[in-house]
């Protein structure tokens, strides 16, 4: 594990000097988790550590389009104000496939009278981890990231199809935890692994998942808001990587039909701050009264934060039953079939999964309202339903099954919106009605198949 020293604005110019940087890239990652912003040579940086950007630019779909009326512009100004930008400088690692010696900062954003934008994601997870903090309590989370390896397609009407892999092969069959499997690509995650030691990302154990040409890397536990940007540095690095090996890497919750989708399942734990215990375990090592609170939490609250865990028309194929994905609320202690998992673990460790969250989240969106679930839980004392002990994909679906239900249940939850910010709530579901408007002017293949003469 890479324990990064932090760095200050009085050390960033010293840094520069050390990796004689010549260009840096200034991020902002916006709803989709997109990495927006400005290249500015090195000495412009350091002239003017403030720049600005449009406030819509962290605001739009993932179409790149914008509300033209509503409750939108109740919240972003229609003047099309500027946010003024912040570097922090804790998150500064370089580019390493950048041919002249690059920087990534990644920037917070600002009002005029210097309060955080309250719709951007990152704004959002930095307020519920205040959340937590003004309680004394300090959360930890671990995400596991799924992703498929995919042939290089420029045909949106063409289905993706696994790569080729050192044989000369693709993969036709499920090869869940295999090695040779991963060695197919070896070339590629040579160069993955390289760039994430280069950029000190604590990405941990690399797995070929159950797809063909699906895999999983996992991630050290740590603070939400310094994991939430290794993951959105670790999308830009794995997509990177595979381009330079003639391929896509893709993070779409059901790219392949007929495969599982991906997921981002996340662990969660809480640590008192005063005391150094795991919140979630007594003294004597039993689960605590906080342990389950935090799991009715999430019982209570994940339908209504399904938007936020399942952002896009195509993350509803993935949770569907025995498809390796989740189709209800239940919880259980080592049970993958449910969507509140609780690992076998020593008591210092005990944590419960988050495993409803698709790979197409947007990592600080998805922390924040994972943790806004959980925290709700412990204020409110919610009890949780009885432990699944069984197969949980023989119950009932308790989850939203689209888009547009899941908005509705996203507006009508006025704590969620209390927890993450009403302005927040209110932007977003407004971008995601306007990409699901998108989508439903498409006619899909199956569509013209079956109705065009049948109906």
């Amino acid at each position: 594990m890479v324990v990064r020293k932090e760095i200050t604005f009085s050390e960033l110019e010293q840094w520069f000097r050390e990796h004689r940087v010549t260009e840096v890239e200034c991020l902002v990652p916006d709803l989709t988790g997109v990495a927006r912003g400005k290249i500015l040579p090195r000495e412009k940086f350091t002239e003017d550590r403030g720049m600005r950007l449009p406030e819509a630019v962290v605001a739009m779909g993932v179409t790149g389009e914008f509300p033209e009326e509503g409750p939108y512009y109740d919240v972003i100004s229609p003047n099309d104000m500027d946010m003024h930008l912040r570097a922090d400088p804790s998150t500064v690692r370089l580019v390493p496939w950048a041919v002249d010696p690059t920087a990534q900062i990644i920037h917070d954003c600002f009002d005029r009278d210097g309060k955080l934008v309250p719709f951007a994601p990152r704004s959002v997870l930095r307020r519920v981890c205040d959340l937590f903090a003004a309680e004394g309590w300090d959360p930890v989370v671990a995400p596991e990231l799924e992703f498929y390896l995919v042939a290089r397609n420029t045909d949106p009407d063409v289905p993706l199809k696994p790569p080729v892999g050192r044989s000369g092969r693709a993969e036709t069959s499920r090869q869940a935890y295999s090695i040779d499997a991963v060695n197919e690509f070896d070339p590629l995650f040579e160069d993955v692994y390289d760039y994430c030691e280069k950029m000190e990302l604590n990405v941990d154990t690399l797995i070929h998942e159950i797809g063909a040409g699906q895999m999983e890397i996992n991630f050290f536990h740590a603070h939400p808001l310094g994991l939430a940007d290794e993951v959105f540095f670790f999308k830009r690095t794995v997509r990177e990587a595979a381009l330079r090996h003639d391929m896509f890497a893709t993070f779409m919750a059901k790219p392949i039909a007929g495969e599982p989708g991906s997921a981002m399942h996340v662990h969660q734990s809480v640590i008192n701050k005063a005391t150094g215990r795991n919140l979630f375990s007594n003294e004597d090592g039993s689960p605590s009264q906080e342990f389950y609170w935090y799991i009715g939490g999430l019982q209570r609250y994940i339908p209504a934060a399904m938007a936020l865990f399942a952002p896009y028309v195509n993350s509803y194929r993935r949770l569907a039953r025995f498809t390796a994905a989740p189709i209800n609320i239940q919880w259980g202690i080592d049970n993958r079939t449910v969507g509140i998992r609780s690992p076998v673990a020593p008591p210092t460790a005990r944590r419960v999964e988050n495993r409803v969250i698709g790979a197409d989240a947007n990592p600080y969106v998805a922390l924040a309202a994972t943790l806004a679930c959980g925290y709700l839980g412990i204020k409110n004392r919610i009890e949780p339903t009885p432990e699944c002990k069984g197969d949980a994909y023989l119950g009932d679906y308790q989850l939203p099954r689209s888009l547009g239900e899941a908005l509705a249940l996203l507006r009508a939850e006025t704590d969620l919106a209390s927890v993450l910010g009403e302005s927040f709530v209110t932007v977003y579901s407004e971008i995601k009605e306007i990409e699901y408007a998108e989508f439903m002017k498409v006619i899909s293949p199956w569509e013209r198949e079956h109705l065009l003469l049948h109906v």
